[in-house]
């Protein structure tokens, strides 16, 4: 059973940035793909990016991409999520997720029903 631990949320101001960590708690996670989520009051989570166990290849949705950047430390077993050029529009509860399943065409990444572990929510609020 994977454990995932999740810091590094907070307030900013747009146009900040942040560092989301998601830290894991067995080796295993290394061979994991991981992705983020989020979830803003009254919305549906939404999926944010996601990357493969070896970090050669990475996946975004189109409201983040070219401002967030996913990366993961193996040797950590932490995968991390920069976010920069914040937008109060990312204003949302922030979570990771960890899977066996390698990135396919599926696009299965994209789903968090198809994630097997989760970390819980940090808070990112984002002020204008």
């Amino acid at each position: 059973q994977v454990q995932l631990v999740v810091s590094g949320g907070g307030l900013v101001q747009a146009g900040g940035s942040l560092r989301l960590s998601c830290a894991a708690s067995e080796r295993a996670f290394s061979v994991y793909t991981s992705g983020w989520f989020r979830q803003a009051p009254g919305k549906e989570r939404e999926f944010v990016a996601a990357i493969s166990w070896n970090g050669g290849a990475t996946y975004y949705a189109d409201p983040v991409k070219g401002r967030f950047t996913i990366s993961r430390d193996n040797a950590k077993n932490t995968v991390y999520l920069q976010m920069n050029s914040l937008k109060p529009e990312d204003t949302a509860v922030y979570y990771c997720a960890a899977d066996r399943k390698i990135p396919s065409g599926s696009n299965w990444y994209r789903t968090g029903g198809e994630y097997d572990y989760w970390g819980h929510g940090t808070q990112v609020t984002v002020s204008s």
